[in-house]
């Protein structure tokens, strides 16, 4: 028994309740450093102004819902896995079909790219996560080449490769995540600490990615050390399931969206929320959350068929999204920042460009860092393999090579 060895009146209830009492001093000890919100610091910051994207591809292809989908290093081809069991790779800017899996069950719900676009990995219903090879010959027989990497008890929710194609992070209905070995399928270590299904996870943006963040059905967000399987940091302001998380692009704070109707911003050096995401018009949840390259704009799908980019600094939104004719599931950003895609429900995928939200959300650069005629041409402007300007007849030069590095605000909470 559980209660075994206690000392005399000692129960487990009252060990709760002794714990549940020191988490309660541990909340007032933080509460005291929240001195101030993150839009009051951001007063002198300029506001960014209103914009409008526009579609420039949608994919079509798939049979049923589409639930997940990551974009190539390649910044061109993206994976995306449906209910209707298949995964389909896709070159974004002809929209062509480059490769089809069926899988052996419907609701594949999480697939992945690998750092190198050799392969990709999926799963969903089957509790496994499977990894192809991708080669050149499109006619080439996949399913025959698969690997079956990691099993769980439960449906696999997300995946994720780690920086490099050995390795891969799962995550799953049974309430854990995992990092497996992809070329023996070993499990490396594994990661406990969710009351419920875990539903979402996103490795850290470094170089030796030690960490990663997971989300799941107990509205938790916690943060794990891939060394030592142990959970580093837990945050628990959601109220209801957390859908989706994504790390800042410096690695300083995240961010997650939830049934709830919100999306929250953490700070892992201030240990604590930062920022809400919200409107009393929105009431529907936020499925997928995405950060801009500059980490100035964040990137919300919902399930009342939009899109809202917030102003992560102004906590205030510049923009909406429409388009989809049913629940927006996914939502990733492009490597370069240059496009994001979007995946839904009414089964399709819709990429937009982001050539002109970079002009609004990085005011510091000059016009040269950004544009230039004599620069070479950039066809992800436009997202037309034949098109040498964007849709307002600027030649696009390489706008990902000047950006400035993220940088999270590092003196507003010591």
């Amino acid at each position: 028994m559980a209660t075994d060895g206690l000392h005399e009146n000692e129960t487990l209830a009252s060990l709760k309740s002794e714990a549940e009492s020191l988490k309660g001093k541990l909340e007032e000890e933080r509460a005291k450093l929240h001195d101030v919100e993150l839009h009051q610091v951001a007063e002198r910051v300029e506001a960014l102004g209103q914009f409008v994207m526009k579609t420039r591809r949608t994919l079509k292809g798939h049979g049923n819902k589409v639930l997940c989908m990551d974009w190539c290093k390649d910044k061109r081809r993206i994976v995306s896995s449906s209910q209707d069991g298949k995964v389909i790779v896709w070159d974004s800017f002809t929209t062509n079909k480059e490769h089809a899996v069926t899988m052996p069950c419907t609701w594949v719900m999480a697939c992945a790219y690998a750092p190198s676009g050799c392969a990709i990995a999926c799963g969903g219903l089957d509790n496994k996560c499977s990894v192809y090879p991708l080669t050149f010959d499109k006619n080439e027989n996949m399913a025959a080449k698969k690997k079956s990497v990691a099993m769980h008890t439960n449906y696999l929710s997300a995946c994720s490769f780690t920086n490099s194609d050995m390795q891969i992070l799962t995550a799953s209905g049974d309430g854990t995540c995992a990092l497996w070995d992809v070329e023996s399928g070993q499990l490396l270590q594994s990661f406990h600490g969710h009351g419920a299904d875990v539903l979402c996870l996103d490795l850290a943006p470094s170089e030796t990615g030690n960490t990663f963040v997971s989300g799941g059905c107990d509205k938790k967000a916690m943060v794990w050390d891939m060394r030592s399987g142990q959970c580093v940091q837990a945050f628990e302001t959601h109220e209801s399931d957390i859908n989706s998380v994504r790390y800042y692009p410096s690695g300083d704070a995240f961010a997650s969206g939830s049934d709830d109707a919100t999306c929250r911003l953490y700070d892992l050096r201030a240990d604590r929320e930062v920022a809400i995401y919200s409107k009393e018009s929105i009431i529907f949840g936020a499925s997928s959350v995405d950060f801009s390259l500059s980490g100035r704009l964040l990137f919300a799908g919902y399930n009342d068929y939009t899109i809202n980019v917030w102003d992560v600094l102004k906590g205030s939104r510049v923009s909406i999204l429409f388009g989809h004719e049913n629940r927006v599931s996914t939502l990733r950003v492009s490597p370069d920042g240059t496009a994001f895609c979007s995946g839904s429900w009414d089964h399709t995928l819709r990429a937009q460009p982001q050539a002109l939200l970079l002009e609004v959300a990085l005011p510091g650069l000059e016009p040269s860092d950004r544009l230039g005629p004599s620069a070479p041409v950039n066809l992800r402007g436009c997202a037309r393999p034949t098109c040498k300007t964007t849709c307002s007849g600027i030649k696009m030069g390489p706008v990902s090579q000047n950006l400035p590095k993220p940088a999270f605000p590092s003196t507003l909470f010591k």
